[in-house]
C-alpha cells in the first residue's frame, strides 16, 4: 500500500490523485456504499454521512476506549436517517461516517467541516477510537470515523450519504519551510487587496501565515448577514433552494466606525483581504487565539489549491468567508484588525484538477457569502427590503 509514496521527495497534503489511489487500495474505504466521484476534491474527499444518528448527552472523546463503548451510557436516543430525518439545533448528535480508514504508517488525516456546512453555523467534529483528539487521525489508524454534529442557529435535516465534512490525507511534514510563502507572493501574488480599494496591503508572514480582518466597507447590500434566532427547517439536501429572508438578516456597518459582535450571535462576514492559493500549495484557517477576543472565527477550515487562483492564475484573489460568533460580551472589531489565520501547506504534488466550477467547488465567485442552499436572486431581493442598518 502507497509504497512508492516515499520516492517522492516532497512531504506534503495528497492531491486527488493519491485520494482515487487510497480507495483502490482500501486505505479508505466503505463497505456497504460506493465512494462518490463527486466527493473527490483538489485535496481533500467529502465524507459521507451513514445510516443513524444518536442524540447525545453531551460530547465526549473515547481516550483509551472506542467510540461505540462509550455510547450506550452517553446515548438519549437513536435515529435512522436513510430516508432523511430531523436534527435539532442545541443538541448533540453522533453519526457514523460511511467511510473507514486503514493507514499506513507515515500517513495521517485531518478533517475539517466543509464550507457549506460552517456558513450555517453547524459545528463539526471527528472523533476516532482511542483518541484524545477531535479531527486529528493518528497514522496506523485502523477503524471507523464518527461525526459530532451540534446545529446552532438552524433546524437541520439530513439523509445518509450527505457530506458534512470533509478529510485530508498528509505524508510526513506538510509545513512549509520558514519564509517560504514571503518568496512565492513576489512572483505570484497570494493575497491582494479588495478591488477599488487599494491601500496597504497584508503581507504573508515569516511562518507562512496570512492575517485576515473583516471588510467593514462592504457593497450597498451590508457588509453581512447575521442568523435569524427564529427559522424554518433547512433541508440540507436542497441547493439554490431557500429565501434568504427566511433565516437571515443584513448587517451593515458604517466604515469609519468600529463593528460591534453582539454575545453568541452568529455572522457571516468577508475578509478584507482576497486570498489566491497557487495549485502548489493547500490552506487552512486555524483556531483563534482567544487572547486577542473573545470570539470564534471560521468553522470551515480547508482551502484547496487553486482557490481565488483560477486555472490559468489570472483571478486575483476572492475574499473568504469569515464565520464569527463572540462569546460572553459584545465584541469591537475595527478596520484593519486582525481576527482569524490562514496558514499555508505544501501539497505532495501539485493536482490535476483545481479548485472551482471544473470540481463542482461552489465559492470561487466573488461576493458569494451564503451557502450554496440559499438562492442568490432571493438573496439580491431581500437586500432591498432594508433601508437601514439592522444591528
Amino acid at each position: 500500500m502507497f509504497d512508492d509514496i516515499d520516492e517522492i521527495a516532497q512531504a506534503g497534503i495528497l492531491p486527488a490523485r493519491w485520494l482515487r489511489r487510497a480507495v483502490q487500495e482500501n486505505i479508505i474505504y466503505s463497505d456497504k456504499y460506493k465512494i462518490q466521484e463527486q466527493n473527490y476534491q483538489p485535496a481533500s474527499l467529502d465524507l459521507s454521512l451513514g445510516e443513524k444518528a444518536y442524540s447525545l448527552q453531551c460530547s465526549f472523546l473515547p481516550f483509551s476506549d472506542t467510540v461505540e463503548a462509550k455510547l450506550p451510557e452517553l446515548t438519549i436516543g437513536e435515529i435512522d436517517i436513510r430516508d432523511g430525518a430531523i436534527l435539532e439545533k442545541n443538541r448533540a448528535y453522533l453519526i457514523p461516517l460511511l467511510e473507514e480508514l486503514r493507514l499506513p504508517q507515515g500517513i495521517r488525516a485531518r478533517t475539517n467541516p466543509k464550507s457549506s456546512t460552517g456558513r450555517l453555523d453547524i459545528f463539526t467534529r471527528v472523533i476516532s477510537d482511542y483518541s484524545d483528539r477531535f479531527d486529528d487521525i493518528a497514522e496506523g489508524y485502523e477503524g471507523r470515523m464518527f461525526l459530532e454534529v451540534f446545529s446552532r442557529s438552524f433546524t437541520i435535516k439530513v439523509k445518509t450519504g450527505l457530506s458534512l465534512n470533509q478529510l485530508r490525507l498528509f505524508n510526513g511534514d506538510s509545513r512549509c519551510e520558514p519564509g517560504e510563502l514571503q518568496r512565492i507572493h513576489q512572483s505570484k501574488p497570494v493575497v491582494f487587496p479588495k478591488a477599488g480599494q487599494p491601500g496597504q496591503l497584508t503581507q504573508p508572514n515569516e511562518n507562512n501565515t496570512i492575517g485576515l480582518s473583516v471588510d467593514l466597507t462592504g457593497t450597498s447590500h451590508g457588509i453581512g448577514y447575521r442568523a435569524k434566532k427564529n427559522s424554518a427547517l433547512l433541508d440540507l439536501s436542497r441547493t439554490d433552494y431557500y429565501d434568504p429572508g427566511d433565516f437571515w438578516e443584513p448587517v451593515f456597518a458604517d466604515e469609519d466606525r468600529p463593528f460591534i459582535l453582539e454575545p453568541e450571535e452568529f455572522y457571516l462576514l468577508s475578509s478584507a483581504e482576497s486570498v489566491g492559493i497557487p495549485p502548489e500549495f493547500a490552506a487552512e484557517m486555524t483556531a483563534y487565539d482567544t487572547s486577542s477576543g473573545e470570539l470564534r472565527t471560521h468553522y470551515a477550515g480547508f482551502f484547496d489549491p487553486g482557490f481565488g487562483f483560477g486555472e490559468d492564475g489570472r483571478l486575483g484573489g476572492i475574499q473568504p468567508v469569515l464565520e464569527v460568533r463572540a462569546h460572553d460580551v459584545p465584541f469591537m472589531i475595527g478596520p484593519g484588525q486582525k481576527v482569524c489565520t490562514l496558514t499555508f501547506e505544501r501539497m505532495l504534488e501539485t493536482p490535476e484538477d483545481w479548485y472551482g466550477p471544473k470540481v463542482g467547488s461552489s465559492y470561487q465567485e466573488s461576493g458569494r457569502v451564503l451557502s450554496k442552499h440559499f438562492s442568490p436572486n432571493l438573496a439580491a431581493r431581500q437586500i432591498k427590503m432594508f433601508e437601514g442598518p439592522v444591528g
